[in-house]
């Protein structure tokens, strides 16, 4: 970084789950301290105290701000100081140096020096956050609840026949499903009995579960519609594409400086793959994955009901284009539009 004095102090954190291992270097490269904290409350005071007491401190290089240096981070923050989001260290130089807690946090501080990163972390204080913990939980619950039925439907095939034969023929989900939760199979003593309670168990886990991405999903409605009313209106986005999206966002929003960059960040730019006389993009497999995958919902619902999506995939399939071309073009499109609704609160076609 080329506005750090030679005086000034950068800190590089290698975080794990119970110590957080800190290099201190100056403003010229040279090594001034290293030291160990817990990963509590009061280690993170004495990691800013240690760091604070060394000099100006410029800024602290964090390697998993998501995961176990989160909190750190957010302490750190909480004091005003400067953090920097430091990812994984580079494999190449990794190998030719090798590998200690000590030597990434002196990668992560010189990594910050060279101005190689300049990445804000999320705070993960605000609604967002709030967002987040739910959408895990919903998540998980759906895959689990999946689970449930497959497995159900499963072992019911296999059932003994009288029991497959009561079953079997029940049309709807939901009626098969309280018809098995209802079962009564007793003693174990047959196979009979054991498939019945095996078939109530899972039943009684799907209902159970459905019971708990119901409320989670009320929850998130509401949450999501407080930070983002104008957005729920728009054609083919639903209350989850806006909470993966809040999500990459995080509660400070700020920290993305162009729509340019959060497209990059969903991974729907396209990368440069030129070379000699050929001069071609290629798909960009970076970026947010589950971001992406909202994006690709929310086009293929415009290319099938939204009128105005329909004219444009017919002028660019005139063009020659293909469906893969248009659909990349279109997720494109529909992250500035996602941008400019939550990062700069003037949707698309309106003027401040």
């Amino acid at each position: 970084m080329h506005d750090i004095t030679p005086d000034a102090v950068v800190v590089g954190i290698d975080t794990h789950k119970d110590v957080h291992v800190a290099v201190a270097i100056s403003g010229l490269g040279a090594r001034l301290a290293s030291a160990s904290f817990s990963a509590t409350s009061r280690g993170y005071q004495q990691l800013a105290d240690w760091a604070c007491n060394l000099g100006s401190v410029h800024a602290f290089g964090i390697e998993g701000t998501g995961s176990y240096g989160a909190g750190l981070s957010r302490a750190l923050i909480a004091r005003g100081l400067h953090v920097v989001e430091v990812g994984r260290v580079n494999r190449q130089l990794r190998r030719r140096h090798g590998k200690t807690d000590t030597v990434d946090a002196e990668s992560a501080a010189r990594a910050v020096l060279a101005g190689d990163v300049d990445t804000q972390p999320k705070t993960g204080d605000g609604a967002v956050e709030m967002i987040r913990h739910l959408k895990v939980a919903r998540d998980t619950a759906v895959k689990a609840r999946t689970q449930a039925i497959v497995t159900l439907k499963t072992l019911l095939v296999n059932a003994p026949q009288p029991l497959r034969e009561r079953f079997i023929g029940i049309s709807g989900k939901m009626t098969l499903i309280k018809a098995i939760a209802a079962l009564r199979p007793g003693k174990p003593v047959s196979t009979t009995a054991s498939a019945k309670m095996a078939l109530r168990a899972l039943a009684q886990r799907w209902l159970m579960l459905d019971a708990e991405i119901k409320q989670h999903e009320a929850v998130l409605e509401v949450l999501v519609r407080a930070q983002a009313p104008a957005l729920m209106e728009a054609p083919g986005v639903s209350t989850g594409t806006i909470a993966d999206m809040l999500i990459v966002l995080g509660d400070n929003p700020q920290r993305i400086r162009s729509e340019a960059a959060f497209a990059k960040l969903c991974g729907v730019c396209p990368v440069p793959a030129s070379s000699g006389k050929t001069s071609r993009h290629r798909l960009n497999r970076g970026g947010n994955r589950r971001a992406n995958a909202a994006l690709y919902r929310v086009a293929l619902v415009r290319m099938r009901h939204h009128p105005p999506t329909r004219e444009y995939v017919q002028r660019r399939t005139a063009e020659g284009k293909s469906p893969r071309e248009i659909r990349r073009c279109l997720k494109r499109y529909i992250a500035r539009e996602i941008y400019q609704h939550l990062c700069t609160g003037k949707p698309p076609g309106k003027t401040a």
